[in-house]
């Protein structure tokens, strides 16, 4: 029987599409921002996803006030993803977008290349997967590189300008308000002010001045409630003078942007009378002097060492972190919210040191635990550093654990004196 053979016939294998991404860098400002951000989303994925063999991946975007910096969330992100071989191509409007740091862009651009992914830049016509890409990017890199420190020059340059002539670049305190050019008083903000100096040298404490805002309900100019350091912010403000210091602070320079305090790398300039005064120049001495004495008088009593459970304990509630307190009955740790401001902010409860210490000892050794988390009806939830998680009860000391021997004599003067009265009636 003769033997048949039949020829089969493969489907040809379809490509893989080119799954891809789109990065932009939007304008400042909310209203701006988000009218731009709406327009790159659709352009962009209208323009990958109708590209036949690509795939949209999405756009990530990020506030343009980062250019020059790393620290951009979304950028990074994108980069992540990109490590993770989620994306093969970027589409992006231009080099000054993606980056105006010629080594970081660059160096980016390297990483991705090694990675199998390439980025257009559309201004410029510059795909990166071409042969002479690299070049053009790399001299059109270093312009857009020149511009920037060029508008950091000018801007530098109008700074200077402005503090010779006794004009603050930025003025956004409590009390004032900038109108045409000059600062004027806001007359319930003022008082508001003068009430915090007031408060300070009659002898409370900044937490104590910040919990009395609150309930009486004052907000900080932005709005938000009053913490320590926006007192203590306030109490050292000369600006409340009428007098002002300025060039306190520069730029490092216009890549980095770190802000660094002018310990003489640059001129001070001292410029008196400037705006109408809220607090007189011997008020404001007199806070700054007793502000030194407090830091001297409370300085040595704190303690230099740090207990294990320090930074490790979270409030469920609030979030804030739990603090170590000394109180009459022993230590106990506090969350920081209840702490300042009180039960009406965080209904937490604190939990005695030896109780902590014996519930942390029921999940093992301290050095295995990474995080502990307080919730309520005295449960507290422990993260081990290898990933797994135990929930505990810890109980509440009895009446007898929680008295003092103090306590105790008090207690029992007071029974000796009801048995006094009672045998002289």
């Amino acid at each position: 029987m003769p033997r048949t053979v039949e020829q089969i016939q493969f489907a040809p294998r379809m490509p893989k599409p080119l799954r891809v991404a789109a990065y932009a860098r939007v304008s400042s400002g909310k209203d701006a921002m988000l009218h731009s951000l709406a327009a790159q989303v659709d352009h962009y994925s209208t323009y990958i996803r109708h590209h036949h063999g690509w795939e949209y991946v999405g756009v990530y975007a990020d506030e343009a006030k980062t250019g020059t910096r790393d620290s951009r969330e979304n950028f990074q992100r994108m980069l992540t993803d990109c490590r993770s071989g989620k994306i093969d191509h970027i589409i992006t409007k231009s080099i000054s977008r993606f980056s105006r740091n010629t080594v970081t862009l660059l160096e980016t651009v390297r990483e991705l290349k090694e990675l199998g992914i390439s980025v257009y830049f559309e201004e410029q016509s510059i795909d990166t997967a071409t042969a002479d890409g690299e070049l053009m990017l790399s001299i059109l890199a270093s312009y857009a590189q020149e511009e920037s420190l060029s508008a950091s020059e000018n801007q530098k340059w109008r700074v200077k300008r402005n503090f010779e002539e006794g004009i603050p670049w930025r003025f956004f305190m409590l009390g004032y308000r900038r109108e045409n050019g000059k600062l004027t008083v806001v007359p319930e903000e003022a008082e508001i002010v003068r009430s915090i100096f007031d408060d300070y040298l009659a002898g409370k404490g900044v937490t104590a001045i910040a919990k009395r805002l609150n309930e009486s309900g004052y907000a900080t100019q932005s709005g938000c409630v009053f913490h320590k350091s926006a007192v203590e912010r306030i109490l050292r403000n000369y600006a409340y003078t009428g007098n002002l210091l300025l060039q306190t602070k520069f730029r490092e320079n216009h890549l980095t942007k770190v802000t660094r305090r002018n310990k003489g790398e640059l001129p001070r300039y001292h410029a008196t009378d400037t705006h109408e005064a809220i607090i007189p120049l011997e008020t404001f001495n007199a806070v700054q002097t007793e502000i030194q004495r407090r830091k001297e008088k409370y300085a040595p009593a704190k303690s230099q060492q740090t207990s294990p459970f320090t930074g490790l304990i979270t409030c469920a509630i609030c979030g804030k972190h739990y603090r170590r307190k000394t109180t009459a009955t022993g230590p106990v740790w506090i969350c920081s919210t209840y702490n300042s401001y009180g039960k009406s902010y965080c209904p937490s409860k604190a939990i005695p040191e030896e109780k902590l210490m014996q519930t942390a000892a029921l999940v093992g050794h301290m050095g295995e635990i990474r995080l502990i988390t307080a919730h309520n009806d005295n449960l507290l939830e422990f993260t081990l550093k290898d990933g797994t998680n135990a929930v505990k009860r810890w109980q509440d000391r009895s009446r007898a654990e929680s008295w003092t021997a103090e306590m105790r004599r008090a207690a029992g003067e007071k029974t000796r004196e009801r048995k006094q009265r009672h045998d002289e009636s």
